[in-house]
């Protein structure tokens, strides 16, 4: 029989974001770091759908008082995600990533640093590169779009933030987890922005402060300014938007090591240049976090790295690049709970 952490790991890999198998076994240890045995036991009871205590209890055959409580306090831990409803609390099992592992922006250690960064390439390319679906897109800033284009409210951050009730602003873990290696970047932390239900979480467990649409917007415009890809969830309706750097940010760092990043990204839209107009001042290319574009006697954009973030717009004096809509565009899914849904028919999970 599989010791619990075993069963943990093949039960958060048959979550949707997955949680795969590795020889060296880095993932048990990441697991082991995170959860008792007590607590991987309990949260094998658990699933993607919101439930009270008495039902995971009953599930679980346990002690439903006893079982609250762990609930509640793995759930304070980041090992799990708790909710409101109509006056009740609701637990649901947390992916791992996006999920348990942001839960611990504030529980990070060097060793939890270093299991984590030899995991995280294996899990891009057992479920991020093979996924269709994708967890996260890349929107273009606002400034690098013609004003004659028709930009749909889903694909401009200014237009998600200002729709939110609830808003939650939170250190970016994987800045913050680079920086206490001593390979920090220096850019903004404070970016990572959460929405509804996630933002409730996140205050309640001490992850971020509550703030309003016009400091989120502000924030927005100082990740621009520091060059970071905007990459909220991938629905029409996101409960983030996460502000990434190619130095720290492990989706973008595990991208840059493919020949076409473009290719496992979502994102509608790609950089265009104006030869006529450019200069060959080559600062596109400096803001590029995806190494998409060349110099030649002209900026040359390599279509399968560019992901449509527009930086490259924001540095140019000479107007001369812009972002266009691809041909083929995506539409993202509706919502959050059905970007679940779809990953997770991807991978034949039902």
């Amino acid at each position: 029989m599989k010791d619990v952490y075993q069963q943990l790991a093949k039960h958060l890999d048959n979550l949707p974001a997955g949680f795969p198998a590795t020889e060296s076994g880095v993932e048990l240890r990441i697991l082991k770091r995170m959860f008792t045995a007590q607590e991987a036991e309990v949260a094998l009871g658990l699933t993607m759908f919101p439930e009270p205590a008495p039902a995971i209890a009953q599930r679980l055959e346990k002690d439903p008082d006893q079982i609250a409580q762990m609930l509640s306090e793995m759930s304070k831990k980041g090992l799990i995600f708790r909710m409101q409803k109509n006056g009740n609390t609701l637990f649901m099992a947390a992916q791992f990533v996006i999920g348990i592992w942001e839960y611990h922006v504030n529980d990070l250690d060097e060793e939890l640093i270093r299991d984590f960064n030899e995991y995280v390439p294996h899990l891009m390319k057992k479920t991020w590169e093979e996924q269709k679906t994708k967890q996260l897109r890349v929107i273009p800033v606002s400034q690098s779009i013609d004003a004659p284009m028709h930009v749909m409210p889903y694909d401009a951050a200014e237009e998600i933030i200002k729709k939110q009730s609830k808003i939650v602003v939170a250190p970016c873990i994987c800045r913050k987890e680079h920086s206490m290696v001593g390979k920090g970047c220096g850019k903004l932390m404070e970016t990572c922005l959460v929405f509804g239900g996630g933002a409730y979480f996140y205050e309640e467990n001490g992850l971020g402060r509550s703030i309003d649409s016009d400091e989120a917007l502000k924030i927005l415009e100082q990740g621009i300014e520091a060059g970071l890809v905007l990459q909220p969830g991938n629905s029409q309706k996101p409960m983030n938007i996460c502000m990434c750097c190619g130095d720290c940010c492990q989706i973008l760092k595990n991208l840059n090591t493919l020949e076409a990043p473009a290719h496992a990204i979502a994102s509608n839209y790609i950089a265009v240049v104006d030869e006529e107009t450019c200069t060959g001042c080559s600062a596109c290319e400096e803001l590029c976090q995806m190494g998409a574009i060349e110099m030649s006697d002209t900026a040359q954009v390599l279509s399968h790295r560019c992901i449509g973030c527009g930086l490259c717009v924001t540095g140019c004096e000479f107007d001369a690049i812009r972002v266009m809509e691809k041909e083929e565009k995506t539409i993202p899914p509706p919502n959050t709970v059905q970007t679940y849904i779809s990953m997770a028919q991807e991978r034949g999970l039902f």
